[in-house]
This record gives C-alpha cells, structure tokens and sequence, in this order.
C-alpha cells in the first residue's frame, strides 16, 4: 500500500502517465494558447506592431535596404504568422465546439427535432442532402404563408372589408 500521494503517484502505469502528461500538456497549451490569443487581439498588440513595422522602415538607410535588413522582416512575419494560425485554429475549434455545445443543448430541452444534435459529424453529402430538404420544407412553409394571406385578403374584399 502507498504510503503517500507521491508513492501513489509512481505507481501509476505507463499508459496512465502518458494521459496525464497527456492532459497536462493540453491545459498548459489552452491556457498559453487562451492568453496570447487575447493578448494579440488587443490593440496594444496592434500598435506594437505598426511600431515594430515603423522602426524597421525607419532603420532602412542605415542598413542601405540590404537584402539582410529585408530577410528579418520577412523571417519574423513569417515566424509571427506560422504561430498564429494555430493559435486561431485553436481559439476557434474551442468557440466551434463551445457553440455546437450551446445548440445541442438548446435543441435538446425545446421541442426542435432532437435528430439535428450531432449534424457536425455527417459527410458534407450527407449536410447538402439535408440543407437541400431543410430548405425546400422552408419554401414550402412560405409559399403556404404566402397563399393563406392571399386567401385571406380575397376573403375580406369579398366580404367588402378590404
């Protein structure tokens, strides 16, 4: 029997130490990855670029425009750039699930058909097919709005209120 948490703790399996890693490392990434996102949306972080574009422009007779005073530009926007896309693939991956989430729930507890939870898992064929019946039904549903409010004018002219 262990004789402490951390006892506990080495006795765990291999397996079970690679999830924890596992996860520990993916709440490190969120937690980076949900700072830095609102830190570079900030004007501030704007503003620190437009500085950093201005000094390096600014700085272009002193290096005479040399191909090396180029290439810095270029490797740190690129740099900058190759970061940031998996930093906003993650910020949206979290709100994509966050409000897929939200709907499940709302169409769970309404009386909306419960066979739309889960649509983000079929094939586009499968999503196409059903737009393409969700859409004709929405026409539908117009066109019999449409023709009842026609019946209903005719009705009130032939009864001479309209």
């Amino acid at each position: 029997m262990p004789d402490s948490i951390v006892d506990a703790a080495r006795a765990v399996r291999p397996e079970e130490s690679s999830a924890a890693r596992t996860t520990v490392m993916t709440s490190a990434f969120r937690r980076v990855a949900q700072r830095t996102a609102k830190a570079m949306g900030s004007p501030w972080a704007f503003l620190l670029a437009v500085a950093v574009i201005v000094i390096w422009a600014g700085s272009g007779p002193l290096f005479r425009y040399s191909d090396t005073w180029q290439l810095a530009i270029n490797t740190v926007t690129t740099i900058v750039t190759f970061l940031m896309v998996f930093l906003i693939q993650n910020a949206q991956n979290r709100d994509s699930a966050a409000i897929q989430v939200k709907l499940d729930e709302l169409i769970r507890v309404s009386k909306a058909n419960n066979a739309f939870m889960g649509l983000e898992h079929l094939t586009d064929e499968e999503l196409e097919d059903i737009e393409g019946k969700d859409e004709g039904r929405a026409k539908a549903v117009l066109e019999a709005r449409q023709a009842s409010k026609d019946a209903k004018h005719k009705l009130r002219v032939i009864e001479g209120d309209g």
